[in-house]
C-alpha cells in the first residue's frame, strides 16, 4: 500500500523502489545493486564520483540481517505516529556537497529516522540536536531537518555514517561494519577538499581510523584515542594535513544525561570550522 510523502504529497511504497521520485534519490532502476562484501568493495572503488558512489549506496543489499530489518520497520514496524507515510527503507547516501572541507561521520541511520525520510540524520531527536547545532554555526540552512524536499542544505560541510543500514538495537556487527566501510572509505577518497573529518561517537573514529590506514594515510602512533573534542592529526598519501576531531554522539542517552550539551556540540563545531578555515 502507497502512502503519501509528507512534502510532496507522492506516493510511494515501503521501501521507496529507486527512480521512482522520491526526494533527492540518487539511485535508479538501473543502478548497480551490491548483493556481498566483494560487490561493495568492488562497486565503491569503481565509483568515480560521489553521484555515483551515493546511487550505489542507497541500493546495497550486502548485508542479509540489516536489510530484513530495514525492511521490516518499512513495511511493518513502523512508529505510529509515522504510520500513515511511507518509509525509505534502504541504505542512506550521505548529505553535503562533494568539496566540503568538513566531513562528519556519525554511526548508523535510526530505524524510524533516516531510514524513514532517507536523509541523514533526519526524523529523530539526534537529528533534531545535530541540525540545530549545524544551523548555529552556520553550516546548514535552516535549524531544522524533517524530510527530504524540505529544502534543508548543509554549507561546506557533507555527514556520512560507519553504517548506512539501518541496524537492530542501534548496534552493527563487526562484520557489517566491515562490509559497509569500503563506501566510507571510496566516499573520503573522493572529497579532496576535506580538512576535518568529525567523527560522532566512538565507531564513527574508529571506522575513519580504519578506513584512512588502509588507504596509505599517515596516522599517529599509538592509535588515537576517542573522547569529547580529541584531536588527531593525519596525514593523506599526498601529503595533505587533515585533522580526526571526536564529538560525543548526539544520542538521547548522551544528551537527556547532560553528557553532551547543546554549548559541547557548539563547541566542537566551532572547532571543526576553524580548523577547516586554517589547515
Amino acid at each position: 500500500m502507497a502512502d503519501p510523502h509528507p512534502v510532496t504529497g507522492a506516493f510511494f511504497d515501503s521501501p521507496v523502489p529507486p527512480g521512482t521520485g522520491w526526494p533527492d534519490d540518487p539511485a535508479t532502476a538501473a543502478t548497480p545493486v551490491a548483493r556481498s562484501a566483494a560487490d561493495v568493495a568492488r562497486l565503491a572503488g569503481a565509483s568515480s564520483d560521489l553521484s555515483a558512489l551515493d546511487a550505489r549506496v542507497t541500493v546495497c543489499r550486502a548485508c542479509d540481517r540489516l536489510v530484513a530489518w530495514r525492511e521490516e520497520v518499512a513495511r511493518t514496524g513502523r512508529r505510529a505516529s509515522f504510520a500513515h507515510e511511507p518509509y525509505w527503507g534502504r541504505p542512506v547516501a550521505s548529505v553535503g556537497s562533494a568539496d566540503a572541507r568538513i566531513y562528519v561521520v556519525g554511526l548508523a541511520p535510526a530505524a524510524n529516522g533516516a531510514n524513514r525520510t532517507g536523509r541523514m540524520f533526519t526524523g529523530d531527536r539526534s537529528g533534531d540536536w545535530l541540525w540545530a547545532a549545524f544551523h548555529r554555526a552556520g553550516l546548514a540552512t535552516s535549524p531544522t531537518s524533517t524530510a527530504a524536499g524540505d529544502g534543508q542544505r548543509l554549507t561546506g560541510a557533507r555527514m556520512g555514517a560507519a553504517v548506512r543500514c539501518a541496524p537492530p538495537d542501534n548496534k552493527p556487527t563487526t562484520v557489517e561494519r566491515a562490509t559497509c566501510a569500503p563506501w566510507l572509505a571510496r566516499e573520503i577518497a573522493l572529497m579532496p577538499e576535506i580538512r576535518v573529518l568529525l567523527a560522532l561517537g566512538g565507531i564513527g573514529w574508529g571506522a575513519v581510523l580504519r578506513v584512512t590506514r588502509e588507504a596509505g594515510w599517515v596516522l599517529p602512533r599509538p592509535q588515537p584515542r576517542f573522547g569529547h573534542g580529541a584531536t588527531a592529526e593525519l596525514m593523506t598519501p599526498d601529503g595533505r594535513a587533515v585533522t580526526l576531531l571526536g564529538s560525543y554522539h548526539p544520542s538521547q542517552q548522551n544528551t537527556f544525561t547532560g553528557r553532551l550539551t547543546e554549548a559541547m556540540l557548539d563547541d566542537v563545531l566551532a572547532t571543526a570550522k576553524r580548523l577547516a578555515d586554517t589547515c
